[in-house]
């Protein structure tokens, strides 16, 4: 039995969040590395959360304080993070 290996040529794109901007009534209008945007209504995924560390965000002004941090959207050095694939999507 002779082994071959294909060489075949893989191109992944990596997606990441370039930047965002704050609309209002927790929702964030998230702009991708590949042109897409998409509006993400953070305000259910708050509203419903039962862990504290979560519905502290709930403080408009702490949701607010928002950075884009090695292609994420984050919340206090990781505090609140999403992944990028459900804010891409939209489902939180």
């Amino acid at each position: 039995m002779k082994i071959t290996e294909e060489n075949i040529d893989y191109h992944v794109d990596f997606i990441e969040v370039k930047s965002a901007r704050y609309i209002g009534d927790y929702a964030i209008r998230v702009f991708f590395s590949d042109g897409f945007t998409r509006l993400v209504d953070f305000k259910p995924f708050l509203e419903t959360s039962l862990h504290p560390s979560i519905q502290k965000y709930l403080d408009e002004t702490r949701f607010k304080d928002y950075q884009i941090l090695d292609g994420n959207l984050n919340w206090n050095d990781y505090d609140l993070i999403f992944p990028i694939e459900d804010l891409y999507k939209g489902n939180l």
